[in-house]
């Protein structure tokens, strides 16, 4: 089983959006049962929490579901578990890093690094503009996938 955690700052707008995304991309190859999804935050502000309700309308729009997600925290045990930890900004990246002990680990990849796009992935939930987020994520999403796909052989 190939693990992937998504990781933004509350685990209520871009990462649960990524890890919703994700799954029904996953879903959509036929790679249930091989790739497992999840997401967290970097705080502990939403724990328990369900998404941002623009990241529910824009997964809504888009036809996705959005069964099971709830806000949770990164832990020193997602390290050990996950084979890819996905940061959504630098941000994400250093406190990733930072909280996980793991200054430089070729497991933990900024998002958009893997596409074309600028770096970081804005947060909706200062930029109100869930769209944006949208189109960013399902491009590092489809990217994602390809350097899986790559890196474990995967048809």
């Amino acid at each position: 089983m190939i693990r992937v955690l998504f990781v933004c700052l509350g685990n209520i707008c871009r990462s649960p959006m990524a890890e919703a995304m994700f799954r029904n991309l996953v879903q959509k190859k036929g790679l249930n049962g091989r790739i497992e999804v999840d997401s967290a935050a970097t705080s502990s502000w939403h724990i328990g929490s369900p998404p941002h309700k623009g990241t529910l309308a824009k997964l809504k729009e888009y036809n996705i579901s959005s069964e099971g997600l709830s806000g949770r925290q990164l832990d020193a045990a997602d390290f050990e578990k996950f084979d890819y930890i996905i940061g959504m900004d630098e941000s994400n990246i250093t406190n990733i890093r930072d909280m996980l002990g793991q200054p430089d680990h070729p497991k933990i990849l900024r998002f958009l690094d893997l596409t074309e796009h600028q770096k970081d992935v804005p947060d909706p939930y200062y930029t109100g503009d869930f769209q944006e987020t949208y189109d960013l994520v399902l491009d590092g999403c489809a990217a994602l996938l390809e350097k899986i796909r790559a890196d474990h052989a995967l048809g």
